[in-house]
Parts: structure tokens; sequence; C-alpha cells
């Protein structure tokens, strides 16, 4: 039996950065669409004694004879909480390992590019204005995906974290895009947004959608705290909600279960998921209201990357 390929986190960025994630993205929900994958949800586990816990998001590609498990710790420690994750890749057809491959930056990656599909999929054809909440490498890859998916006139991004960045780095990011400014107030960057980018770690809510001038489209994302939220839940019911995965999304977003348990809000609300969309089987929504697009990432994403991966690694 041959071992399997080990990547480290830098040879998976390298790697990356010759995949078209979100083509990647868009045929996995395709696949997800018309049966031929499957996506269970997502299980965790909890350490004894308060000690953090540990997520394992599986799945399984059957037109590609792959599955797998991304397996993530939140492992609570005294100079703060560690969060890793490693995403082994498995043969349908000879079940031995193909690859086991640091996900760190295919969690990245999926993350945004499934946003980036998700706004090419939602977004009105006339949004010129894109702001940006979050100023880490998952905001970053955000912009990446997101620049060219519609004829931004300006784009807008806000972090608390701006603040303390040097005056080389704030330049280095504001010249990543012609249009791109940097904002040190929140209310300033949302301004007659007509897509607003959650990409927080945040486990409360950083915008209000009540509080916004105009109907927009929100995109929040997940993090390891629990029930971690961007918005607030009891919004959910005057939004127009989308989700990356109906089956799984619900159970799991912080903002959905409380808005079940608390507010009145039901999962059937949702007016579609990525698989949906994608296929052409889900209504676009009008903006008469918010509309609300929720991802908690799915082990799919990480394993069609790493499948993505293993094939240009093999190539070469």
């Amino acid at each position: 039996m041959a071992a399997p390929l080990v990547l480290d986190q830098q040879q998976a960025r390298q790697l990356l950065a010759q995949v078209d994630v979100p083509r990647v993205m868009r045929d996995l929900f395709r696949d997800l669409a018309a049966g031929q994958a499957v996506q269970p949800a997502q299980q965790l586990v909890e350490f004894p004694a308060g000690q953090g816990d540990f997520i394992n998001y599986g799945g399984v590609l059957a037109e590609d004879r792959v599955y797998g498990v991304k397996t993530s710790p939140y492992i609570v420690r005294e100079q703060g909480p560690l969060v890793t994750a490693w995403t082994l890749l498995m043969s349908m057809d000879s079940g031995q390992p193909l690859l086991l491959c640091d996900a760190g930056e295919l969690t990245i990656a999926r993350t945004a590019a499934a946003t980036a599909v998700a706004v090419d999929a939602l977004a009105p054809d006339s949004a010129r204005r894109l702001t940006i909440i979050g100023g880490g490498p998952v905001a970053r890859a955000h912009l990446r995906y997101a620049r060219e998916l519609r004829p931004w006139q300006d784009i807008r991004l806000y972090a608390p974290s701006l603040k303390d960045l040097g005056a080389s780095e704030r330049d280095a990011l504001a010249s990543s895009d012609p249009r791109l400014s940097l904002h040190d107030d929140a209310d300033a960057a949302l301004i007659d947004a007509d897509v607003i980018l959650l990409c927080t770690s945040s486990a409360r809510p950083v915008i209000d959608p009540a509080s916004l001038s105009k109907p927009a489209l929100i995109t929040s994302i997940s993090t390891n705290a629990v029930r971690a939220h961007e918005v607030p839940p009891a919004s959910l019911a005057a939004m127009d909600v989308y989700c990356d995965y109906r089956e799984t999304t619900p159970g799991s977003a912080g903002e959905m279960r409380l808005a079940a348990e608390q507010h009145g809000w039901s999962p059937e609300a949702i007016r579609g998921d990525l698989p949906e969309l994608v296929s052409g089987q889900a209504a676009r929504p009008d903006y008469q209201r918010h509309a609300f697009f929720r991802s908690i990432g799915l082990g799919l994403e990480d394993i069609a990357l790493a499948n993505a991966l293993y094939h240009l690694q093999r190539g070469h």
C-alpha cells in the first residue's frame, strides 16, 4: 500500500493558488443537487472537564470516487484557545487513504468561495457597493473571490483590527484593489451598501440589519464559539433567508437555533440553499427586504478541495 500524500499548510497554500476554488464549489453543489454527493450533519464531540471540543465534517463525492473527513479541534489553553484542522481524503474503490492535508488554508479558501457562489447567485445585478466586515485572512479571501462578481464602484472594508496595522500593511491592503477603501468606522462602511460580507470570528452580532439604509444581501460565516452569530437572531424573521445546505445548517448556525427557540422562526422559512441555487431550483430574492445567506461550512467543501489538490500534486 502506498503511503498517502501529506501536505502541510505552506504546500496547501501553494497548490490552492493554482485552483479555481469557486468553480470547485459550484461543481460540488451541483453534485449535491443531483444526488451524486452525500453531506451528513457535522459531529461535535466535547472534551472532558471543559478542555474544548472537536468537530468532524464528513462527506462523499461519488463521481470522484472519494470520501473523507475533516477534523477540527478547539483546544482550551491558558494562553488562549488553539484551533487546528486536518482533512483526510480516502478512496471509495480501494478503501485506502490518499491524502492528509493541513486544512487551515482549505478552510479559508472554501469559506470565502462558498460565499462567492452565494453572492453570484443572490446579489442584485445592479449591486455596486460591497462592504466587508472583518480584516483577517478569511475577510481578505472574501475580497479576493468577490471583487469580480459584480462591477463594484466601491469596496469598503471595516475591522477594529485595522487601527493596529502599520502604515505599510494598510497600504498593501488598500493597494490590493483600486476600488478598496479602509474604514475605522463601521457605520460609514455600511452606508448604502448593496452587499455586506460578515467575515468575523465574533460570537455576538456585529451589525443590526434593521439599522441599514436599504435592503441588502448580508452573508455570514461560522466560528467555533458556541452558538456564534453575526446578526441578531430576532432579525431572521424580517429577511429572506438562504444557507449553504438546508439539511445541516439550521441545526448548527447559532442565530438560526436561537431564532427557532426564542423568536418563533422556523427552518422551513429558508428560501433556498446552494445546491438549489446553482441548479436553478431556488428563486432569487426580490429585495423588498434584506436577503441573508448563512454558511456553516461543509465537510464536502474541504473534501472537494482536498481532492483537487491531490490530483494537482499527483500530476506534478
